[in-house]
């Protein structure tokens, strides 16, 4: 890995915690961040000492320069950032699909553009989508929407600005993280063929391999255990 800064933006919960872990115990410096300062400063001092958080909201893209001033050079870029929202058109809520519509495509654009110059050729960039993107379900209107617009984001980023790599990764239902622990599952499980869900790990596993492999560009990876061939 090239030297420079680990930027986990979302990490505060779930993956992206695990994906600032994984790199701060390979000795990187790594910066968090998530909505609330306090949170993220908490967070990051469970990740390991010398672990750095700072808060923002990506909805809110124009304070994302001012919160990212003194972070950098920045050697892998991690746009983690989730919002669950359940918003059916029959009972459409403008406002959070204006929230996370901005937060995602808008926040996650913005956030390059904020620290172009301090990526260097040999950089990359990882943003989550997810499997709803071609799996909807009833009320994931707005998250379809938005992850099928970072399968499609990370093409016009690869061109634009290469040789910068970067690629989307699209988990399914990750069966140990916060949100899904501890719910019953079994009808999804049946229909993986591995016959079980996606840890973090796993999750945390590919974002690696798509920060780290130097051949890998513009690429949409699914981590489902194999759910999307049924």
């Amino acid at each position: 890995m090239s030297e420079g800064t680990v930027l986990v933006v979302g990490g505060t919960g779930g993956i992206g915690r695990e994906v600032a872990r994984r790199y701060h115990e390979q000795g990187a410096d790594v910066v968090l961040t998530g909505r609330d300062p306090e949170r993220a400063a908490a967070i990051a001092a469970d990740v390991g000492r010398g672990v750095r958080g700072l808060g923002f909201d990506l909805a809110h893209p124009d304070t994302i320069e001012a919160a990212l001033a003194d972070v950098g050079p920045v050697s892998r870029l991690i746009l983690s950032s989730i919002a669950r929202d359940d918003n059916p058109i029959r009972n459409y809520d403008i406002d959070g699909a204006i929230y996370l519509t901005t937060m995602k495509l808008v926040g996650y654009t913005a956030t390059i553009n904020v620290l172009l110059d301090r990526l260097s050729d040999q950089s990359s960039v990882v943003l989550f989508g997810g499997r709803a993107k071609d799996r909807p379900y009833p009320g994931s209107t707005t998250v379809t929407t938005v992850n099928g617009g970072v399968s499609s984001l990370i093409r016009t980023l690869a061109i634009q600005l290469a040789p910068i790599r970067f690629n989307a990764i699209h988990p399914g239902i990750v069966g140990d993280s916060p949100y899904w622990e501890g719910k019953t599952l079994d009808a999804v499980i049946d229909r993986t063929p591995t016959g079980k869900l996606a840890t973090m790990d796993d999750v945390v596993g590919a974002t690696e391999f798509l920060l780290e492999n130097p051949a890998i560009n513009g690429v949409n990876l699914y981590v489902d255990g194999g759910w999307m061939l049924l």
